[in-house]
């Protein structure tokens, strides 16, 4: 057969779960990393195991995989790594509202809520990964890393339910707009603290870095966009 057998590498059964086959790439790269096996036996497997985990890793890439070895796979849900594009719903009982009320209105259930949870996810970043860096290989304090992903993953969904929960007054347009494009950057930040927290690669926790600074930086100019208006 054409293509190598992707289970075998990642050493997983081929009915494991998508969090199985995470795991075990974990463990792999641990095992395997240049920091703890510089042989070049070792930096082959690690090319190995980071190509399988590219297919398996990946929900639609593995019904490929599969459709293509086996002739099975295509009924999953495609991947949520990718948002769809914003839908903001407008909201029937503020329609006679006045101007000032629909911002209030604006300010009290979009804004301010929606900081609340982007203070939560960038504040506690450099303390996280401040205690990390004592060593990222110990299973314990990157379990502890995972849950602060994993906490910010709830935070970001619920600004981003916040953000869409109403259609915003149009003298806000900018506020609004610094916001969305912050809430893009936190995604993407996230997912690349989560690629580091598998592979432990430096780069993807540099970049997660970089793009939670231009998201403080967007909120802040959001902020500064606001205070004229209120």
């Amino acid at each position: 057969m054409g293509e190598p057998n992707y289970y075998q590498t990642l050493r997983v059964d081929a009915a494991a779960t998508q969090a199985e086959v995470k795991r075990a790439y974990r463990r792999l790269v641990k095992e395997f990393h240049p920091d703890r096996n510089p042989d070049a036996q070792a930096r082959e497997e690690m090319v190995r195991i980071n190509a399988a985990y590219e297919v398996l890793g990946d929900r639609k890439a593995r019904q490929s995989y599969d459709r293509r070895r086996w002739g099975t796979g295509g009924g999953g849900s495609q991947p949520g790594r990718h948002r769809q594009s914003r839908s903001r719903r407008t909201s029937s009982a503020h329609q006679a509202a006045t101007a000032d009320e629909r911002i209030y209105c604006w300010l009290t259930q979009v804004y301010h809520p929606l900081n609340l949870e982007v203070d939560r996810i960038i504040d506690a970043l450099d303390e996280q990964i401040d205690e990390l860096s004592a060593d990222p290989f110990d299973d314990e304090l990157m379990e502890n890393f995972v849950d602060y992903i994993r906490s910010c993953q709830v935070f970001l969904q619920r600004a981003e339910s916040a953000f869409e929960s109403q259609r915003n007054p149009s003298v806000l347009a900018g506020v609004a707009a610094d916001l969305y494009h912050c809430l893009t950057q936190l995604s993407d930040g996230i997912e690349e603290l989560e690629y580091f927290s598998l592979n432990y690669d430096d780069h993807h926790l540099h970049v997660g870095q970089e793009l939670f600074r231009i998201a403080r930086g967007l909120q802040l100019d959001a902020c500064d966009r606001i205070q004229p208006i209120i």
